[in-house]
């Protein structure tokens, strides 16, 4: 299980019902139990690293959601990319072949990572990975 969020522009909800258009979401990633943090990245959108969502969250108009609906502040969220960690006594128990299958390797802070491929095109500095494509 995980939850999405958003980088959302208020500017751009109705002035009637207080609503947004959902493609005036720009999903920035989802944190799952267990695993470092699926950060997208967007080149169309020139969002190709943390440092580039850093600087387009930072905007005074943005607003940070949850799949939700709950307000995340800029600095809750960092630490949520990049100060995940799971605790000693809930270690992976997984075989290389589990790894494999789950498309994962061992990650920093007791945490699981995406292989790098298709999806997954680079790793963090830290607890979070570069991740293309659709999100579930």
């Amino acid at each position: 299980m995980g939850t999405n969020y958003y980088a959302v522009n208020p500017e751009n909800t109705c002035e009637h019902c207080g609503r947004y258009d959902t493609q005036d979401r720009l999903h920035i990633g989802k944190s799952s139990a267990g695993w470092c943090f699926s950060l997208h990245v967007i080149p169309e959108q020139g969002l190709n690293s943390l440092e580039d969502w850093q600087k387009h969250l930072k905007q005074r108009h943005i607003v940070i959601e949850d799949e939700y609906g709950s307000i995340w502040g800029y600095e809750e969220l960092m630490k949520k990319i990049t100060e995940r960690r799971r605790p000693d006594d809930l270690r992976f128990n997984w075989t290389d072949e589990d790894f494999r299958r789950n498309g994962a390797e061992p990650g920093p802070g007791n945490l699981a990572r995406h292989s790098l491929g298709e999806h997954c095109i680079g790793h963090g500095d830290g607890t979070w990975d570069l991740i293309t494509g659709v999100f579930s």
